[in-house]
């Protein structure tokens, strides 16, 4: 495959070099050669995470809000959280909901796999669906506090037209509930 005159075959890999190794991510040096050229990509190497949007009989969806510190400021999100000790995606989407909002689902529906920022991060979020939820009591990590709202996804979707969610995951989220439920339903006015 060529664009723009360029091959798309990739890049040989000559030398990894862990440069940190945190609790949840490692950044790793790749010595490359690029076009006959050498170079280095930086990889921020991520266990992977999932995103669930949980719908309730009622037709509202659970969202959470929570300080994010990179952001500067708390964001509102679906639930999501990153898999531990080679979870599969539905019980890391299990525990996670469970975790932040205090809700079980009876059902999960997987939706879709996505990058995240491919350019440097090997973070791919798993989205899923649920339903089925039964509300029990959350169960946050020692260092999490998260505030849960309940909303009609007609709201959600005028939160994000009016810039008040700008987290990726929780926008590509609101766009698949829309494609699901009709553009009719979330009519905003």
């Amino acid at each position: 495959m060529t664009f723009l005159g360029r091959s798309m075959a990739g890049e040989d890999v000559l030398e990894v070099e862990e440069a940190y190794r945190g609790k949840l991510i490692s950044l790793l040096k790749y010595h490359v050669s690029a076009n006959g050229r050498r170079t280095v990509r930086e990889v921020v190497k991520h266990p992977g995470a999932v995103a669930i949007i949980p719908v309730k009989e009622d037709g509202k969806i659970v969202l959470v809000k929570q300080h994010r510190l990179p952001a500067g400021r708390s964001l509102v999100e679906i639930p999501a959280g990153t898999k531990r000790n080679n979870e599969e995606d539905e019980e890391c989407a299990r525990r996670e909901l469970l975790e932040e909002t205090g809700y079980r689902a009876s059902v999960f529906r997987k939706i879709r796999s996505f990058y995240l920022a491919p350019g440097y991060s090997t973070e791919k979020i798993t989205l899923f669906l649920a339903s089925g939820l039964e509300k029990t009591e959350q169960r946050l990590d020692e260092d999490e506090n998260i505030d849960v709202l309940e909303t009609s996804p007609r709201e959600v979707f005028k939160m994000l037209c009016e810039g008040a969610i700008e987290d990726a995951k929780t926008i590509i989220g609101v766009y698949e509930l829309m494609e699901r439920l009709g553009e009719e339903a979330l009519q905003i006015g």
